[in-house]
């Protein structure tokens, strides 16, 4: 036998041989590498079977399983970054700068100053509805010596009352409300000596801003020609079969200086009033058609002034704001306190929360 012998018993030749042996330990880039013990032995097994084809057997790759449980989980956290950045863009976007460590607290907005045209900017009030459309109605129904259609009209004149009282312009203005006044029942002497008196010399007493929203022009300008309420009219059967109707409103009024004067600073004075109305049976009461007789008054107010009566509401600007206020601080928009709880009176000034 040569230097080499194939399976098939033909010989190398000594060249051959020779190159086998030399690219075999320089190991050329084509050089068949030896297989182990272990091949060695499984292939010298797989000869001796028949019809065993070796080399496919040696060169087949089997497929690899998919491995979907890495994509999965890949997939599961790109969709919950997603949906972070959806409820929380800004929040995401700090943490992602920078800017804001985990787990620590969101700044609080910075207030918002009321401009001329947006006087209820930063404002509970910006999302209310504007003068009598804040004002709901209740459905009519028949009460006490009134019909259903009674009642209706009794309802739409009561919140003319109210309208007239807190949102025409003139009265407004300081000027004498009175169509307001022609509603009332002129045999009510108690409050027929209120008006005779309140609008000449303005008491604790005898002070018109009981019934009526009033700012004096020499010193104080409406912004704009909304005011913002929220509110509604409720009825029930009263005294003597009276239909008694109570009106709880709050209005917010944005107000400037007349004269121009500061930094065009804008306050908004905010005044909840409720009012409750007797329409009574011109058979028992002494009362003239088409006119009501009132039972109760009452009203709080923030950023409208306090101390001596002058008959007109005078907001605080810049430094008539007095220093070190001693009086209870109040939500003027908090609708569910009763009415009388946050008013100003005498020196003592309710401090609103926000306005």
């Amino acid at each position: 036998m040569g230097a080499g012998t194939e399976p098939d018993g033909s010989s190398r030749s000594d060249e051959e041989w020779e190159r086998f042996l030399r690219e075999s330990v320089e190991g050329a880039a084509d050089s068949p590498k030896e297989p182990s013990a272990r091949a060695r032995e499984v292939a010298k097994r797989l000869r001796a079977e028949p019809g065993r084809d070796v080399e496919r057997w040696r060169s087949y790759t089997p497929a690899r399983p998919k491995r979907r449980t890495g994509w999965y989980v890949v997939g599961v956290l790109a969709s919950l970054v997603l949906l972070v950045v959806a409820l929380a863009p800004g929040r995401t976007a700090d943490l992602l700068a920078g800017g804001e460590e985990a787990g620590s607290p969101t700044p609080a907005a910075e207030p918002t100053r009321p401009t001329g045209d947006e006087p209820f900017r930063g404002s509970p009030a910006a999302s209310w509805a504007s003068g009598a459309e804040g004002i709901s109605m209740p459905k009519a129904r028949a009460v006490g010596w009134m019909s259903e259609t009674e009642v209706e009209r009794a309802l739409a004149r009561s919140r003319d009352f109210v309208v007239r009282t807190n949102l025409d312009r003139a009265v407004l203005r300081g000027e004498r409300p009175e169509k307001a006044i022609a509603l009332i029942n002129p045999h009510q002497k108690d409050v027929q000596d209120l008006l005779g008196t309140a609008f000449r010399s303005p008491s604790e007493d005898d002070d018109p801003l009981l019934l009526f929203s009033r700012f004096q022009p020499s010193r104080t300008r409406l912004v704009g020609e909304i005011v913002k309420t929220r509110g509604e009219l409720t009825y029930r059967e009263g005294e003597r079969g009276a239909l008694q109707v109570t009106a709880d409103v709050t209005f917010v009024y944005p107000v400037t200086r007349a004269d121009g004067g500061g930094d065009g600073e804008i306050v908004r004075t905010i005044v909840r009033r409720e009012l409750v109305l007797n329409w009574d049976d011109p058979r028992k009461v002494i009362t003239e058609p088409g006119t009501f007789s009132i039972v109760s008054y009452k009203y709080d107010m923030t950023n409208g002034g306090c101390g001596t009566p002058t008959g007109y509401f005078t907001p605080p600007f810049g430094t008539d704001r007095p220093a070190g206020e001693t009086g209870p601080e109040v939500d003027p928009y908090d609708r569910s306190i009763p009415v009388g709880r946050g008013a100003s009176s005498g020196d003592e000034c309710a401090r609103a929360t926000r306005s």
